[in-house]
């Protein structure tokens, strides 16, 4: 019996390593490429020896840095306008009860489960009769109505976790609400808060479909390549790509630090 668990196991530790292959194939192709170009000798693709070159290149490229700036911007206050409306939010599903709160649970879910067409349109249509210039700001209060769902749901289920005595004891003692949320409940949740941050963030870098109906002349990075891909990409993609997994690796990894038993414990 020991002898078929342990081949089971193998099984399935060489199935997760070839499925890991398989998902990170494609960014090991692109770090490859950043450091290495692909050249056509005599009709043969082969790598050029290895230069920081497309790296170089990425500083002195004026759209591509725009539209990641103006991405990184939207991302920011996107995610920030998100955690604050997703805590009003969790926080008044958390305090009360009737029907009033699960008519506003659903108002919260719906942008999230609707396709983002149908989100983007609306958006549009309404930017559109308020006569409101498409650009930056659109594309935020778009991002945002996205966000709001996911940071919201990460909120409300840390707030289900906690004993309501924690609250009581707090107001029993004399504390305001205002004390107790700042003091007692804010720190419990600030895991859930990171990981809703970490999360919209990514999510808000990523958009294409809801930016694309709200951009206007304002650029994104996601819309940047979309409208690259007629053309055909520079090698800086390649360089930009590499720095975002990076940087993207290097947020999980210290998320992860942060929740850690002896870390938590410290805080």
């Amino acid at each position: 019996m020991k002898r078929h668990s342990g081949l089971f196991d193998v099984a399935l530790g060489a199935l997760a390593l070839v499925s890991l292959g398989i998902i990170y194939a494609p960014l090991a192709v692109v770090w490859v490429f950043s450091n290495w170009q692909p050249v056509r000798v005599r009709g043969a693709l082969q790598l050029a020896p290895f230069s920081w070159d497309s790296y170089v290149a990425l500083t002195r490229n004026a759209d591509i840095l725009g539209a990641l700036g103006t991405t990184l911007l939207v991302g920011l206050v996107s995610m920030l306008l998100a955690l604050i409306l997703a805590t009003t939010f969790a926080m008044y599903y958390w305090r009360t009860v009737g029907v009033s709160r699960q008519i506003m649970q659903a108002l919260v879910f719906l942008p999230f489960l609707l396709p983002p067409i149908v989100v983007g349109l609306s958006l549009l249509i309404a930017f559109r009769e308020l006569d409101a210039t498409r650009g930056a700001f659109t594309i935020v209060v778009g991002h945002t109505v996205l966000l709001v769902p996911v940071v919201y749901r990460l909120v409300l289920t840390r707030l289900n976790s906690l004993s309501p005595s924690l609250t009581e004891a707090s107001l029993d003692l004399g504390a305001s609400h205002c004390q107790t949320f700042y003091h007692i409940l804010l720190p419990q949740l600030g895991s859930a808060l990171l990981a809703g941050a970490l999360l919209g963030f990514a999510i808000s870098f990523d958009e294409t479909m809801v930016t694309l109906f709200l951009s206007g002349s304002t650029s994104t990075l996601p819309i940047r390549l979309w409208s690259m891909m007629r053309l055909g990409f520079v090698p800086e993609i390649n360089a930009l790509a590499t720095l975002v997994v990076l940087a993207a690796a290097l947020a999980t990894a210290v998320f992860g630090v942060m929740q850690l038993p002896g870390k938590r414990g410290a805080r």
